[in-house]
């Protein structure tokens, strides 16, 4: 049975969820506010909302208007250095529950768009010997990714080291990218190859 619009029920439901989208808000904006210090640098009207697992802060450069949903993971490995190992450019926006792991550098340019659950790394686990759990072998194949301006990574992709995704490029939705992504592309599949170019397209 259908309720009126302006039922008591509807209105205190939709006061409810009104309150809960202000406090998620709210929260997010504060927890971003009193962490931005920790960060190699963090841009203003930025917001990291938690739950978040951060390992070397300090490494990472967060851009102007960035957005980092719930549930991601944000890793730096090994000593700090000079530069930092993962860059958010401005207005990127990680929608949530994605990892962001670097040895080396993990770049995303500005306006990046990253949908849910994608996994980022510039290393990959060491496996050769046989004698020794994998976790406890490190990791070898270091080598840096970067993302183009306005590239978009679709839900479940994978972008293994050394891969260049160019600019405005597009990745299917869990895709295993081992290779360079060209400028304005768009690359599908396990392992991701190209199957258009944008730039075809739009001259047609």
């Amino acid at each position: 049975m259908s309720r009126s619009p302006g039922s008591p029920r509807r209105i205190l439901a939709r006061t409810f969820v009104g309150a809960y989208r202000l406090r998620r808000r709210g929260g997010a904006k504060l927890f971003s506010l009193l962490s931005a210090g920790a960060f190699h640098s963090f841009g203003s009207h930025s917001v990291i909302e938690p739950p978040v697992r951060l390992s070397g802060e300090r490494g990472i450069a967060v851009g102007r208007g960035v957005y980092v949903g719930a549930g991601c993971w944000l890793q730096v490995i090994g000593a700090p250095q000079e530069s930092p190992a993962i860059v958010l450019g401005d207005g990127t926006s990680i929608v949530g529950g994605c990892v962001l792991s670097a040895a080396r550098s993990i770049v995303l340019g500005r306006s990046v768009l990253v949908a849910r659950n994608v996994y980022l790394a510039d290393h990959m686990h060491a496996f050769a010997d046989t004698t020794t759990a994998v976790m406890d072998q490190g990791i070898d194949r270091i080598a840096p990714i970067v993302v183009g301006d306005g590239a978009w990574l679709g839900e479940n992709v994978v972008v293994g080291p050394g891969v260049t995704i160019g600019r405005g490029a597009v990745v299917g939705a869990s895709s295993v990218v081992l290779a360079d992504v060209p400028d304005f592309a768009v690359a599908v599949g396990a392992p991701a190859r190209v199957v258009r170019s944008l730039l075809v397209r739009s001259a047609a």
